[in-house]
């Protein structure tokens, strides 16, 4: 089942580039005329096609940065004359940002002078020229906007607090031991960042399928709440505050859609598409030693599925290769293989490969591992 990473869940963006004449000076020159012809020498003809490859790729980043801004402009326009937007607003802009990305990786390929300084987004400097970090600024506040949660929505006032509780609690009721169920509350604190950059309620520029804290789908909510029910005993026994919250939330939300109340919609999330995959958490982190891979795997339980579920059940889960198109079709929807030629290129990838092509995730997982440690401190 694909899935379309909330909008603000995967933000980078740049000012303008300040171009040089790197490219004009790399042309070669021309050998003096023989017998009255010109004669180009094979080692000057291939620097004149490199010249030509680098300004092309110039060309085609200036145009690419150009629309992003016109794109930008366009949608801080509407928004602050308050006229209607279009529907899906954020799915242009989107794929304006990442033509911009991929733009600049193929211009830092022709022309490898032009990777910069580190930026505060950690994109690697190849695929974004730190200087244009107020463009990716504008772009997530955008999204902030056009991502807003509903007016109906009900939000929590402890929402990273009740996530990590919550993948807790299934945790211990899939029969985990207490240091296992901390790796799943970080997980899960991990999902929310990743899919909505920790924003409860959130609603989805970029799809009219997709909504709430954990950007489920009605299908997926309504699995979510039959699993949760068939364990509601369980946690009950092993957590009763847990379970009186839970009847309260349910209480609050009613007929209404579970998406709509930020405990539910992360309950039925992770119950829909995690729990079953929390028993394996002893293992896998035993494969995955750093915390952000942890995070990243269970991140693709969201984009891919049933690849991951695969490669789970492999026995060689890094070394497990997905080839299929419409899967790499989905890995590159959301960010990952989609920048520059050399990445699109690509017809297949390991999960080792995958998991490292997720530096956009990076940020996000970071902040849920901060926050996951922070409410971990405030414990008793």
């Amino acid at each position: 089942m694909p899935r379309a990473v909330v909008g603000l869940g995967l933000l980078l963006a740049p000012l303008v580039f300040a171009v040089g004449d790197a490219v004009i000076n790399a042309i070669g020159s021309f050998s003096p005329a023989v017998g009255g012809l010109n004669f180009i020498s094979p080692a000057v003809g291939q620097q004149g096609s490199l010249a030509n490859k680098q300004s092309d790729a110039l060309d085609a980043y200036r145009s690419a940065l150009n629309t992003f801004e016109l794109i930008l402009r366009q949608r801080r326009a509407q928004i602050d004359s308050s006229r209607q937007l279009p529907n899906l607003p954020g799915q242009a802009l989107y794929l304006a940002r990442n033509d911009m990305i991929s733009a600049y990786k193929d211009l830092t390929d022709a022309l490898p002078s032009k990777i910069g300084k580190p930026n505060k987004f950690g994109i690697p400097p190849a695929y974004f020229d730190a200087d244009n970090e107020q463009l990716l600024d504008e772009y997530r506040k955008l999204f902030d906007v056009m991502d807003a949660p509903p007016a109906n929505a009900q939000k929590s006032d402890t929402p990273f607090k009740d996530v990590a509780d919550l993948g807790i609690a299934i945790a211990r009721a899939k029969g985990l031991d207490p240091a296992n169920v901390e790796v799943a509350g970080r997980i899960s604190l991990g999902i929310f960042f990743a899919e909505t950059n920790g924003i409860q309620n959130a609603g989805n520029a970029r799809s009219n399928k997709y909504k709430g804290s954990f950007q489920t789908g009605p299908s997926e909510d309504q699995i979510g709440q039959k699993k949760w029910f068939a364990i509601k005993k369980t946690i009950a026994s092993i957590d009763p505050a847990l379970s009186f919250r839970d009847d309260k939330e349910e209480a609050r939300i009613g007929n209404l859609d579970h998406r709509l109340n930020h405990w539910t919609a992360v309950r039925d999330g992770l119950m829909s598409t995690h729990a079953d995959i929390f028993p394996q958490v002893a293992g896998l982190a035993k494969i995955l030693l750093d915390q952000i891979d942890q995070m990243k795997l269970f991140e693709l339980m969201q984009i891919i599925p049933t690849p991951t579920r695969a490669a789970l059940r492999s026995g060689n889960l890094l070394n497990f290769r997905i080839s299929d198109p419409t899967v790499m079709g989905y890995l590159r929807n959301n960010s990952i293989f989609a920048f520059g030629r050399a990445d699109r290129a690509k017809t297949s990838a390991t999960f080792r490969e995958i998991l490292d092509a997720m530096w956009l995730f990076n940020a996000k997982f970071e902040q849920a591992r901060s926050k996951f440690d922070e409410i971990k401190a405030r414990k008793p």
